[in-house]
């Protein structure tokens, strides 16, 4: 997982914009013992990162805002916190930043406005196209059936 942290020309551009949007002081990280299997580290050492993010508190514009809580994610909890917990690796640097990157990738998707989707009506050609193959196909299978006597 250590591959997804490097950043290109591009996404170094990105996070810096995303970051300047969400203030450092907004996110609470806490380090916690990472689970599964490990050995004698994993029992020492709290490298698991536990990352909680409150929408409403933080400074982002409100459409953002709103647009955030309408996510269906389960990450986004009732009260309106984003909770993301990183354990992928075995240093704790590492977590933070995974965990970081993961709510800027979840603020940066909800940036952009959605589009709305016009509405569009068939050309007359496709509809009379349409009803002439319903009309051979209802032919073809009326030849199929049995002739009655």
């Amino acid at each position: 997982m250590w591959w997804k942290i490097k950043c290109t020309p591009i996404r170094q551009h990105w996070v810096s914009v995303v970051s300047k949007q969400v203030k450092e002081s907004e996110v609470q990280m806490i380090a916690i013992r990472a689970q599964g299997a490990g050995g004698q580290h994993v029992n020492k050492v709290s490298s698991a990162i536990h990352l909680r993010f409150d929408i409403e508190a933080s400074s982002l514009d409100e459409e953002l805002k709103d647009r955030l809580k309408a996510l269906p994610d389960r990450r986004i909890n009732r009260e309106g916190v984003i909770v993301l917990k990183s354990q992928g690796t075995r240093s704790q640097d590492m977590n933070r930043m995974m965990a970081l990157n993961r709510l800027y990738e979840l603020i940066e998707r909800v940036q952009e406005a959605p589009v709305t989707r016009k509405r569009t009506k068939p050309p007359k050609r496709a509809q009379e196209n349409r009803l002439n193959n319903k009309k051979m196909t209802a032919q073809n299978k009326q030849r199929r059936a049995k002739p009655q006597v």
